[in-house]
């Protein structure tokens, strides 16, 4: 049976091209407005964009698999099959453990006093020269800081991890013209980590170290180590610099919830919850069926490929109140933006404390911002992030 033969609602819709990257929201409404499971003609999926279908695709790893890729190419799926992400129980459980106790909040609540006077001395720095760009010098430079110390990867080659990482959101999308000229950073990635990130190369007590010994131990498999050590480096830096310069953006359009956070940083926490719903770092991995799946008088069988719209879940009317509104005293714990269920961001405990220590940081030294030039995007298939986001602060 093909998806054709499913008497499915389909389009022609391609929310992968340039214009729908440029804006998905109103591309996103087309499709959760014709039904909770669309046909996507151009790629041969089927598409989910409702909060309802997203949310059922991410608990139920039985129904919706994850082991024959979250790409939406044959390439991405093979090179990143048995990591991570691309994996289901036990397995996934299996890799999951390797650093399960380093992620955990008791963890995390240890590195926090380190992470926080990073950032702290960090922004005070910036925010002193009066202007500069959200992204280069903000969104990128603070995860670089953080979490390139924390995976523990030795310093040669190093500088070339975030361009690596940048393009880990054109890697898994369809097979266009980003996806190829994105492929040969996933042979320099995983030739770097085979052969500069050994063992004896790794600066002690990082995450990346604690990899290793699992595989001493007998814990995983030797040849895991490359793979997972993958799957926590590359989607540790760029959700997090989406989120940062997100964040930046949004509070720069809506000055009153900039003064509603500096008043109350209590907000804090609720206020990052509602950019990544508003702004989700990740907009799309994919799945694919191992058994019927129906819902709403609509179903598709075992053995198809679903894409799983996380920004336009996040954005669903029949969720939110005025969706496209960024409020942040809005209650949306429930939003789907670090996934949900068996393959939850296992490090969003980490992306959080960084991003929450940036706003920290900022609400005490920043009166207002200013736009100091026009943004520029940076055209990913399943992130969405800035290029560009140049800004004058008001102390």
């Amino acid at each position: 049976m093909t998806i054709t033969d499913l008497a499915l609602p389909s389009t022609d819709i391609d929310p992968f091209s340039d214009e729908a990257l440029a804006d998905p929201y109103p591309v996103y409404k087309q499709l959760r407005d014709l039904g909770p499971l669309v046909e996507l003609t151009q790629h041969g999926v089927v598409a989910l964009s409702r909060h309802a279908q997203v949310v059922d695709a991410l608990t139920d790893s039985q129904t919706f698999s994850s082991a024959d890729g979250v790409g939406l190419n044959d390439l991405s799926n093979s090179a990143f099959q048995n990591t991570l992400i691309g994996s289901d129980p036990p397995e996934h459980t299996r890799w999951r453990a390797v650093l399960a106790e380093r992620l955990a909040p008791r963890s995390l609540r240890e590195l926090k006093t380190d992470v926080v006077t990073r950032v702290d001395e960090y922004v005070a720095d910036l925010v002193s020269r009066g202007s500069f760009d959200a992204i280069a010098d903000l969104a990128r430079a603070v995860p670089v800081a953080v979490v390139l110390d924390l995976l523990g990867f030795p310093q040669e080659g190093r500088d070339q991890l975030l361009g690596w990482a940048e393009r880990f959101g054109d890697i898994n999308g369809p097979a266009n013209e980003r996806m190829r000229a994105a492929l040969p950073a996933v042979d320099e990635l995983f030739g770097w980590l085979a052969t500069t990130c050994t063992r004896d190369r790794m600066i002690p007590g990082g995450f990346a170290t604690t990899i290793h010994e699992a595989a001493e131990r007998g814990d995983i498999p030797e040849d895991a180590v490359v793979p997972l050590m993958s799957s926590y480096a590359l989607p540790a830096m760029d959700t997090t610099i989406s989120a940062i310069g997100s964040a930046v953006q949004l509070f720069v359009e809506n000055p009153d919830q900039w003064e509603a956070l500096r008043e109350n940083p209590a907000l804090i926490p609720g206020a990052f919850n509602e950019v990544i719903r508003l702004e989700s770092p990740i907009q799309a991995f994919s799945r694919v069926t191992r058994r019927t799946y129906a819902t709403e008088g609509f179903s598709i069988p075992e053995n198809v490929r679903v894409v799983v719209l996380y920004g336009a879940a996040n954005r669903d009317e029949r969720k939110y109140p005025d969706p496209d509104r960024f409020d942040v005293r809005r209650e949306n714990v429930d939003h789907v933006a670090f996934g949900l269920g068996t393959h939850a961001c296992p490090g969003q405990g980490l992306a959080r404390m960084e991003a929450h220590a940036v706003l920290e940081s900022l609400t005490r030294r920043v009166r207002t911002w200013e736009s100091a030039g026009e943004p520029r995007r940076r055209f990913t298939n399943i992130t969405r992030s800035l290029d560009r986001l140049p800004v004058v602060v008001h102390q």
